[in-house]
């Protein structure tokens, strides 16, 4: 049985004002930056006690994330690159606007709208369903990907079923690890 473990990017100044990051790369905070050193911290422990094993990270190249993914390869020694298909989908016209606003939440519902001059959810599930595809493949090594919550969104609904509905609610904390188990 193969594993893939998934991380969201440390705290950001848009995560604090609660607006739409997206592919606007946005720097993290001072507790960003400490989150991801725990995570760090917390994965090497686990390391050493033979509870988990992780041969590459791929990140996002945005900052948030490759932040995030150094601060974890620091602490546990896991080799890491970038991966360009995860970086977090453009969300066009909302970019830069409340999370929790109503006309957001209804067109994330939309799944073939570019949202203005942004991409489509079909258009980041194909990508990230690509690559996944790839590391699921790959019985020699086991990832952890370190992206955004969008993407987890994507990586959760390659594992499980889920509804519309679902899909448009999932998310997860900043440097929250998830892991996932496959065949």
């Amino acid at each position: 049985m193969g594993t893939l473990y998934f991380t969201r990017h440390g705290q950001t100044i848009w995560n604090v004002e609660n607006k739409i990051c997206g592919a606007t790369d946005i720097a993290l905070t001072e507790m960003g930056h400490e989150q991801a050193e725990e995570t760090g911290r917390w994965l090497k422990e686990r390391i050493d006690a033979g509870e988990i094993h992780i041969d590459w990270i791929l990140y996002s190249p945005l900052i948030r994330a490759a932040e995030t993914a150094r601060h974890i390869s620091e602490a546990t020694g896991i080799p890491m690159r970038p991966e360009p298909r995860i970086v977090e989908q453009c969300f066009g016209r909302y970019e830069g606007t409340p999370r929790n606003g109503v006309e957001f939440k209804n067109a994330k519902a939309h799944f073939l709208d570019h949202y203005g001059d942004g991409e489509t959810m079909m258009h980041l599930c194909q990508r990230v369903y690509n690559l996944l595809d790839e590391v699921t493949a790959d019985k020699e090594k086991t990832y952890m990907l370190v992206a955004h919550n969008g993407i987890s969104r994507v990586v959760h609904s390659y594992f499980n079923d889920m509804t519309n509905e679902e899909y448009a609610a999932f998310g997860i904390k900043n440097c929250e690890v998830k892991e996932y188990k496959f065949r």
